[in-house]
């Protein structure tokens, strides 16, 4: 089993050191930033960060203290969420840019239109350029205010990511009572077929491993799952000689109790927990 696990380390540290280059890190580049302490607490509630850091082009729209304690005291975790998302464009907009929008008004694709709860333009974002120096946000639903203005610019590392101060929250209709995503009826099994790891699927099957997936889903998972293609490299041991315990502990290693996209795997410097990690071996994960 040690073969097996060096092999998989091997390969995955040396992925993570051609990626990490061009990572960035929201919540890194706003601890700079205390007039924005609350806003940047609630993207790691809400793994809005996570997102964010997954993107190469982006823009975030960003609230004060004063702003976000009006926001988040009348709404649960799962609204602010939604709401939040809608003030991450897939786009990269400076102060330049606002100023220079073709015909004065677009609009612009944000993070909550990939939730899937998004029905026609509520995932999306008007801009208006109001002349005299003002620009305005609101929801690219038809008959939507331009309820919020650009007030400063924050931060931006070009064209990667802007960080823009907005006076107010966008409240797109209907997104107070959109429904928050649900890890039920997740298949693992199904998704990992679907990319290449039937052999890897079948064993958390075989080894009743895949119950301990499901009940940590709810919290977030991350699975480190080998192609068929690298059950078959030469050097792979013959796991089929290993107890059930080995095995359980092989596949345990496998997955992290968290949810950790591409962008938060770039910057992380430190040992990431693994579902074996509190087990006999207690490996993490380095």
């Amino acid at each position: 089993m040690g073969a097996f696990h060096r092999l998989n380390l091997l390969h995955f540290t040396l992925s993570l050191v051609v990626i990490a280059v061009n990572g960035h890190n929201i919540t890194a580049i706003l601890e700079g930033f205390p007039d924005y302490s609350v806003y940047n607490s609630f993207l790691t509630q809400t793994k809005l960060a996570d997102e964010i850091n997954t993107r190469e082009t982006i823009t975030c729209l960003v609230l004060n203290n004063g702003a976000m304690a009006a926001l988040t005291s009348k709404h649960p975790l799962s609204v602010v969420k939604n709401i939040l998302s809608l003030h991450v464009l897939l786009d990269y907009y400076d102060p330049q840019k606002l100023h220079k929008i073709s015909d004065g008004t677009t609009l612009t694709t944000t993070l909550y239109q990939t939730t899937g709860n998004a029905p026609g333009n509520l995932g999306f974002v008007n801009i208006t350029d109001l002349q005299g120096g003002k620009v305005g946000f609101g929801s690219a639903i038809p008959g939507s205010k331009l309820d919020s203005s650009y007030t400063k610019s924050v931060k931006q590392i070009p064209y990667n990511i802007s960080i823009l101060e907005i006076s107010a929250p966008i409240i797109a209709p209907g997104i107070l009572t959109a429904p928050a995503p649900s890890s039920s009826g997740v298949n693992i099994t199904g998704l990992l077929e679907k990319a290449g790891c039937k052999t890897f699927a079948s064993l958390l099957t075989s080894s009743g491993v895949l119950k301990t997936y499901e009940s940590a889903l709810d919290k977030g998972l991350t699975v480190f799952a080998p192609s068929d293609e690298a059950f078959k490299a030469e050097g792979v041991p013959d796991l089929s000689k290993l107890t059930n315990a080995e095995q359980v502990s092989l596949l345990e290693y496998h997955a992290s109790p968290d949810y950790k996209p591409k962008g938060t795997l770039k910057t992380t410097k430190d040992p990431i927990s693994t579902l074996a990690t509190n087990g006999a071996g207690k490996y993490d994960l380095t």
